[in-house]
């Protein structure tokens, strides 16, 4: 059967289903998924179309999967997150959703909350246990959309369910119909994904939920789970591992539309970033992310990463405020005491700062050689060095001109006298073997001694 697709345009062969494959034995990848081996990437040299959406957003689950693996957040911290996630998201809303537990007296109260703002985005969304007591809890909230677990590799099916793939369909099946019952719009998490028979369960799982959808008249959105980290972002490969397979395979063999079409990753194999940025460009709208890339095991996709690829792959952050990360992250750090790595991209504490003298003595000429952007301005960090027995003239006369604000005729220069003093005395303190760098209060202390009291000590 041809038919003309909305999406190229073009007269599409789309005569074969997928039907359900009910195994006996489960498959699991042995070849690729070795478990007392690292898993192998395998090539298959068939690619599909990149095929970015008109609109592409960021989903939010700080307050679900982030807040597994850390204490749980009070509901007046995720309050204060909520309305800084707003503030990120910009006046479109590209933080579209956030998403909730609603099992505990204290997720309800943080829902109600953040509900009071009456902000329009990130839209409030749940996830829930399968039953219709949840749905009906859902749906007495007066919120319109919740997750649903539908785990789909038979990793899941067979060693956790204890049940065969059909079995496993029908359950799934009979809880989203549940679903539409008490008028809630399901999201289908589809755990594992990167383990499981693509053709032989997920497509045909998703083809009947397609079929419910249309028939209840209610959307069903899907979650693509790299529930590992397992997911690849390079061309050619082979199922179930390939990012661009799995969203170009639900959208052109089971109709799914980027607008209901969602990439759930984790960062097991550094490789969430890549990842979720693969989901864009292949086909999905969504990316689902959590704050500072906080949750199981090594962590979801960075939010704020995402923020930078939407920004590189768009040409404009479309009215994100970027300078919002920084709050995020003193927020963590200052009001709910998550200590972020120093190292880590566009947050930690070192991630635009250099030591070695001679990077800092390229910022000293121009900021442009060594900094990654003009950071002051895009996230209200700016450049700035660590002084130590490495930096140098060019370090300690960077570090003055920052510290101090030192601009124009008062700027100085690593041949300034006061920069040569700091200097030998920087020398000074290493030459009995310290190691750590000079703190702030040192500096600065030392910096108003040798003015003359013309630098102030901050503070």
């Amino acid at each position: 059967m041809l038919e003309l697709s909305p999406k190229s345009n073009l007269l599409e062969e789309n005569n074969y289903r997928y039907s359900l494959q009910d195994v006996e034995e489960p498959v699991l990848y042995r070849e690729v998924y070795d478990y007392d081996e690292i898993p192998k990437v395998a090539f298959n040299h068939r690619r599909v179309p990149m095929s970015m959406p008109e609109d592409i957003w960021i989903t939010d689950t700080s307050f679900r999967d982030g807040m597994q693996s850390v204490n749980p957040y009070t509901p007046d911290q995720i309050t204060d997150l909520f309305k800084l996630l707003s503030k990120l998201g910009g006046p479109y809303g590209l933080i579209r959703q956030t998403e909730f537990f609603i099992y505990s007296k204290r997720d309800r109260e943080a829902i109600q909350k953040c509900m009071d703002l009456g902000l329009r985005f990130p839209e409030i969304t749940t996830w829930i246990r399968a039953s219709k007591e949840d749905f009906k809890a859902v749906k007495d909230l007066g919120i319109r959309e919740t997750g649903i677990l539908v785990s789909c590799s038979d990793y899941h099916i067979f060693k956790k369910l204890k049940m065969t793939r059909r079995e496993a369909m029908e359950h799934y099946l009979d809880t989203v119909r549940d679903a539409f019952e008490a008028g809630v719009m399901p999201r289908c998490h589809l755990e594992d994904i990167t383990r499981a028979d693509f053709y032989g369960f997920v497509v045909p799982f998703v083809n009947e939920l397609m079929k419910l959808s249309d028939d209840a008249g209610i959307p069903v959105r899907i979650r693509a789970c790299d529930t590992m980290g397992y997911g690849v972002p390079y061309t050619e490969v082979a199922l179930p591992r390939s990012v661009a397979g799995i969203v170009y395979g639900l959208q052109h063999y089971s109709g799914v539309k980027s607008e209901n079409l969602e990439w759930h990753g984790h960062n097991d194999f550094y490789k969430a970033v890549a990842n979720a940025a693969t989901a864009w460009l292949y086909g999905a709208s969504g990316v689902n992310c959590s704050l500072l890339g906080i949750g199981e095991r090594t962590g979801n996709v960075p939010l704020e990463a995402m923020v930078f690829e939407y920004a590189s792959l768009r040409g404009s952050l479309d009215g994100m405020d970027t300078t919002v990360i920084t709050e995020i992250a003193e927020y963590f750090k200052n009001e709910i005491g998550y200590n972020i790595p120093p190292m880590t991209p566009f947050v930690g504490r070192s991630f635009n700062v250099t030591r070695a003298g001679i990077h800092a003595d390229g910022l000293l000429k121009d900021e442009e050689i060594y900094n990654i952007f003009n950071t002051e301005k895009i996230l209200n960090r700016p450049a700035n060095v660590a002084v130590s027995k490495n930096s140098g003239l060019a370090g300690i006369a960077y570090w003055l001109n920052k510290n101090y604000g030192l601009k124009g005729d008062k700027e100085l220069n690593k041949h300034s006298k006061l920069v040569e003093e700091m200097k030998a005395w920087v020398d000074n303190q290493y030459e009995d073997g310290r190691t750590t760098a000079l703190s702030q209060d040192e500096l600065e202390s030392k910096a108003e001694e040798l003015s003359g009291g013309i630098l102030k000590k901050r503070g």
